[in-house]
């Protein structure tokens, strides 16, 4: 039967052309076509250099349903093979050869038959529309003339609709980028650091110095003496300010996620990994990372994290293609990595890689001179959170006693005890005596800087610590008052960290 060919290419441009969803509107098109060509099964295909292989896009069969995208490994040789092909391609089992041969084994050909219309935009082949027909011998030469008549109308669809997939892909990455980074920013660059004249003038004397380099930068110290204010300190006066500042607490995600959290995915690597995904590390890319607890990081990141130190470069779990990263690396840890080092818990060539540059951050026992400045920031902060609108004076001699007692929580601590003064203030001034010792006693609260035979290691150093705040608030953990609450972390990581330090502790009733 005659076929108008004016017709035929206004109603196949009109369906094409009707959405920006290339599968909504090469179905469409599918339904038209089979009333003028014999067709079982139709496919787009793009070739993705990257891969070097044919991407499958979009493929629709008579009895229904679509298929998922597909990956077609594919020789650069056929591939030019098919880039000169000047018009529309009849393939069958029975003639086929060449490159061609290779192509139909690869599409599983069998005893069908393909007609193939390559796909250009300016010259350059960017797809191909395959029309299939179940039997050999199904289409004949006035098939493809007539499929011809639409080539440009499907080129420009796949082409828009490739362009538009790309925009969504920028658009998603540019606001998953915007949500994520306002929750990572919480300090901005111009803070003051309290106390960098006085207790932690070291400190920032090390800062100064290594911040506008990009060398990698471990802190150490105990949990809660301000770790993450130093690495906001280096990453802020540094030239990387203006790029992502990134925060991951290494000991806050589950082993099993953590390689997809810092790394990212691609497509299809797990169960569950419907789109790709970027990590830390690629978010990172052009400012710094900031991976705190470095030391609860399990064996197999610690390999890839070396690979990033070494190299600058990072894998998805999935890929395997390595993508480079420009970022800068600051860890810290309240561990001794020495130690761990010792006993085949962190690897030594990793450990050799951080500590290229180790800054020390002294606990709050240490300082205590920075303890009354400390106390009116968190005042005046706290109060402005929980909606005092004139933060409450601090009563006369409340600040010698804070001064006096020994802050095993460190700053984390106090800010905690400052919020708490202020929840359960009634007016008058702020005593501070809810949890500290009397007067007569504070003076007594031993600063566990050491012990007799010698310095304490952290892990010692914390076992003790968490020991005496559960001996001030009898072994309570969870909930207002808790150990947890005063050390601040959450209430199943101070029980893991309890087991993992062998501390045994009851509430007493």
């Amino acid at each position: 039967m005659a076929v108008n060919r004016d017709e035929f290419f206004r109603e196949v441009t009109l369906r094409i052309c009707s959405s920006l969803d290339i599968g909504v509107a090469v179905n469409r098109a599918f339904n038209y076509l089979r009333e003028h060509f014999p067709l079982d099964e139709i496919y787009l295909d793009i070739y993705d250099s990257k891969l070097g292989a044919i991407r499958r896009i979009v493929h629709f069969a008579k009895s229904g349903g679509e298929a998922a995208e597909e990956i077609l490994p594919l020789t650069e040789l056929v591939w030019k093979w098919g880039s000169s092909l000047a018009g529309p391609l009849i393939m069958d089992a029975e003639t086929v050869s060449g490159p061609a041969k290779a192509i139909a084994e690869l599409v599983k050909l069998e005893e069908n038959t393909d007609l193939v219309l390559p796909l250009r935009v300016e010259q350059e082949l960017i797809g191909v529309l395959i029309l299939r027909a179940y039997g050999e011998r199904r289409y004949e030469q006035e098939h493809a003339e007539l499929l011809s008549v639409v080539a440009d109308p499907f080129a420009l669809a796949l082409a828009n609709a490739l362009s538009y997939r790309e925009a969504i892909h920028y658009r998603d990455i540019l606001l998953d980028d915007n949500r994520f980074l306002k929750m990572e920013l919480l300090s901005q660059a111009g803070d003051e650091i309290i106390g960098g004249n006085s207790g932690l003038r070291n400190v920032m004397e090390m800062v100064r110095q290594v911040a506008p380099l990009n060398n990698t930068v471990l802190l150490m110290g105990e949990t809660g003496t301000g770790k993450e204010v130093i690495a906001n300190a280096i990453h802020f006066a540094s030239s990387r300010k203006d790029g992502p500042f990134i925060k991951v607490n290494c000991g806050a995600i589950p082993e099993g996620l953590i390689d997809s959290e810092l790394f990212g995915h691609e497509k299809g690597a797990f169960t569950g990994a419907l789109t790709e995904k970027r990590g830390r590390f690629e978010r990172a890319s052009g400012g710094t990372i900031f991976l705190d607890e470095i030391g609860e990081l399990p064996p197999q990141a610690q390999v890839r994290l070396l690979r990033v130190l070494q190299n600058r470069e990072i894998e998805r779990v999935g890929g395997d293609r390595p993508i480079p990263v420009d970022i800068r690396v600051i860890a810290a840890t309240h561990r001794n990595l020495d130690s761990m080092v010792s006993e085949n818990r962190f690897r030594e060539d990793l450990w050799f890689r951080l500590n290229v540059f180790p800054i020390i951050v002294p606990p709050l026992r240490q300082r205590k001179e920075d303890v009354p400045a400390l106390t009116r920031y968190f005042v005046e902060l706290k109060s402005q959170e929980l909606g005092v609108a004139i933060p409450p004076a601090i009563a006369p001699g409340a600040l010698e006693r804070l001064v006096n007692y020994g802050w095993p929580g460190n700053v984390r601590e106090l800010e905690n005890l400052v919020e708490r003064e202020l929840i359960r203030h009634r007016g008058g001034q702020l005593r501070f005596d809810s949890l500290l010792p009397s007067d007569g006693d504070s003076k007594a609260q031993p600063d566990a800087e050491g012990k007799a035979d010698g310095p304490l290691n952290l892990d010692e150093a914390m076992s003790s610590h968490i020991g005496k705040v559960l001996r001030i608030t009898n072994g309570k953990i969870h909930g207002p008052g808790g150990a947890a609450e005063l050390l601040g972390i959450n209430p199943n990581t101070l029980r893991g960290r309890m087991g993992k330090l062998g501390i045994m502790y009851r509430r007493k009733k």
